[in-house]
């Protein structure tokens, strides 16, 4: 149980890909306009890195040492392809605004990071249990600077739900009392909220002490 507990909480918070180790920036950057981008894009790379650390837990035991990237990149590829096909037929008008950066997932560090030092070493369990928390840290982050962006940038929050979750969540969209600064949902505005909420993050672990902190890791048992 301790073993699931250290790989849980490392990805959902001590080693969370976007917030300790600031993998896959380009999508948290560049997609995170809106609350509902984020979501997206983050439930996405969820379904992604959970599935890819399935599959290679479970044929671990066969994988050559020589060919086990290339193979990890087949796998995730194949996924992202999958879910980039699904999106643009369910989720067409979505898909149209997410454009290019639902096929970078594939380029993804995290994911592949999970794949060689957690799927590849540990039983299929404890891969899906870190794949899934990894992939829900992940989401954490895009949601919470999409959703900053937003309240700053445009004004409002959940806009763009019925996109997602069909007609009846237009009625989720809350509108502020002011139209937000342009800045917060340009390139620039992606940089002051990261750095809002890194900040936001690192205050949070020193003020609640060690207990949150990044804690050493955990040798993976082979088996």
């Amino acid at each position: 149980m301790s073993r699931i507990k250290v790989l849980v909480l490392g990805g959902l918070w001590r080693n969370n890909p976007a917030l300790v180790q600031l993998l896959g920036l380009c999508p948290l950057l560049a997609v995170t306009t809106t609350l509902v981008n984020g979501l997206t894009l983050g439930l996405a790379t969820l379904v992604v890195v959970a599935t890819t650390n399935t599959i290679v837990s479970s044929m671990r035991r066969s994988l050559m040492p020589v060919v086990r990237i290339p193979l990890f990149v087949l796998i995730i590829a194949s996924i992202v392809t999958c879910i980039d096909l699904l999106t643009s037929a369910l989720l067409f008008e979505l898909h149209e605004i997410l454009g290019l950066f639902i096929p970078l997932i594939i380029t993804n560090c995290a994911i592949l990071a999970q794949a060689e030092t957690v799927a590849s070493r540990r039983p299929v369990t404890e891969s899906l249990l870190s794949g899934i928390a990894t992939g829900l840290g992940f989401c954490g982050a895009l949601v919470a600077l999409g959703a900053l962006r937003e309240l700053v940038g445009q004004g409002t929050l959940f806009a763009g739900f019925d996109l997602l979750l069909g007609p009846w969540a237009a009625a989720l969209r809350i509108d502020l009392p002011f139209e937000g600064m342009l800045v917060a949902v340009l390139p620039p505005g992606a940089f002051f909220g990261l750095a809002v909420v890194l900040a936001l993050r690192n205050l949070v672990s020193a003020r609640t002490g060690p207990s949150v902190r990044r804690m050493r890791a955990v040798p993976a048992r082979r088996s």
